[in-house]
């Protein structure tokens, strides 16, 4: 009996779709930070030869190589980093009182029913509402000062907060909260040893959110209304810029305002991986 073998498919064939399949996956291969680093060097390469080839007014429009020297001015003389300085510990105080806030209102919804409506109507009213939409109100009240921003910036971040808290706490496994009754928690004892852990991927998400609103709020705050702390901020550096033609110094503030939210995202990004992505309560991504 005479077996008759296949011919073999040559190499280059076999292994063409496996090629293949590397190929449309080699971007996604690679480290996110690498792919991040690749992308923003495209965008800063595509910035600077827009300036230095298109049609730019040089008093209106000023390349990376520019803004990067401006940056490096601003450091040296301590401008840039007195405004960032104030801009984030107004942000950091009101990120405080927002929290504090918004535990009180999660907490008080989860104990009583008119918590819960309290919290829904407050939320319907106030978190549409554009919070730089209350500012003048509270220039009146408090006065151009920083006070005025904190308050404007407190009331921005409470309600994203507050939602996802809340929404946590009505996700979190009912056997678990039942077992929890049954064995005596309470009260404060049960939000805080079992609501509050079940909640963490919402509490991380709306602390994002209230970074990223509050964030927005100080910047305009600052820009429209020259509202800040003493020295001014942020918004106050570029709108200072702006009034001067000091171009540079303007898209030094923009940059800088960039770099802290990817900074931020990052941070937020690794408390995710130490915590609900390491425990388990989402994927990884």
């Amino acid at each position: 009996m005479t077996t008759t073998l296949e011919k073999p498919a040559p190499v280059a064939e076999a292994t063409a779709p496996v090629r293949k399949r590397l190929g449309q996956r080699r971007w996604g291969d690679l480290p996110v930070g690498v792919r991040r680093t690749l992308l923003l060097a495209v965008l800063l390469l595509a910035w600077h030869l827009g300036v230095t080839y298109g049609d730019a007014n040089p008093l209106l429009v000023v390349g990376p190589v520019d803004v990067a020297k401006a940056i490096g001015t601003g450091i040296t003389d301590g401008d840039l980093l007195h405004a960032t300085g104030v801009t984030l510990r107004v942000l950091g105080e009101s990120l405080g009182i927002g929290v504090v806030v918004a535990a009180v209102l999660t907490t008080f919804a989860t104990w009583t029913k008119l918590g819960e409506d309290l919290l829904v109507l407050l939320t319907s009213m106030l978190n549409p509402l554009p919070a730089v939409a209350i500012l003048p109100l509270a220039i009146l009240w408090f006065g151009i000062n920083t006070t005025s921003l904190i308050v404007v910036i407190a009331n921005a971040v409470v309600w994203p907060i507050a939602i996802n808290v809340s929404q946590g706490f009505k996700t979190a496994n009912p056997t678990v909260v039942a077992v929890a009754r049954n064995v005596g928690l309470r009260g404060w004892r049960l939000v805080w040893y079992v609501l509050v852990p079940a909640a963490l991927p919402h509490t991380v998400s709306g602390l994002k959110s209230a970074w990223a609103f509050g964030w927005r709020t100080i910047i305009a705050a600052e820009l429209v209304f020259g509202v800040a702390g003493k020295g001014g901020g942020l918004g106050y550096f570029i709108n200072d810029a702006k009034t001067y033609l000091h171009v540079a110094d303007a898209f030094a503030g923009l940059v800088t305002i960039a770099v802290i939210g990817i900074l931020f995202d990052l941070v937020f990004a690794w408390i995710e991986r130490r915590t609900v992505v390491r425990w388990g309560m989402k994927s990884a991504g």
